[in-house]
């Protein structure tokens, strides 16, 4: 887990790192976003990823009815600026949170602040596409040695013998 300082005060961001940087203006309302860096030389520009704020289920009180601290985070994967390799295989993963027209949508409304929900939702959408550059290694078949299929032989004999010998005798 990593710590990060935005408006004045210490967060705490999940195992991937800092996702984005916040820079402070004269107000809270000016705020301006970063690129998201998912590795050394891939970062996604913020421009490309909707955000909406969106009122959060469950528990909360009076709170929960009047304040929109959900987000709904959208990520078009084939309008991105991401490499044509990492598009094609996020478009083959098989997860809930992509859509059959190429879109991705993230709900984070685990936390009480509309901030922690964004850092959230930037995280596993960092996180997704983090999986989608690991390489899978391609399968090498192998064939069972001679040595451990005449040792499998062996024990279905010895299992058949001793069930063979728990029969009713008849002569």
């Amino acid at each position: 887990m990593t710590w990060v300082q935005s408006f004045g005060h210490w967060q705490h961001v999940p195992e991937f790192g800092i996702i984005f940087l916040l820079q402070k203006q004269s107000t809270r309302k000016n705020l301006t976003m970063q690129d998201i860096h998912i590795t050394g030389e891939l970062s996604i520009p913020y421009q490309e990823i909707e955000l909406t704020a969106i009122r959060s289920q469950g528990a909360g009180g009076q709170h929960v009815n009047k304040v929109a601290s959900g987000i709904h985070l959208r990520f078009d994967i084939c309008n991105s600026s991401l490499p044509d390799e990492v598009k094609t295989r996020l478009l083959i993963i098989q997860d809930h949170r992509l859509t059959k027209n190429g879109l991705i949508v993230i709900k984070s409304q685990q936390a009480r602040s509309q901030e922690q929900n964004r850092i959230n939702a930037l995280a596993s959408l960092q996180n997704l596409i983090r999986t989608a550059l690991v390489r899978q290694k391609p399968r090498r078949k192998t064939k069972p040695t001679k040595s451990s299929q005449e040792k499998r032989v062996a024990g279905k004999k010895l299992r058949s013998k001793a069930k063979q010998m728990r029969k009713k005798v008849t002569e």
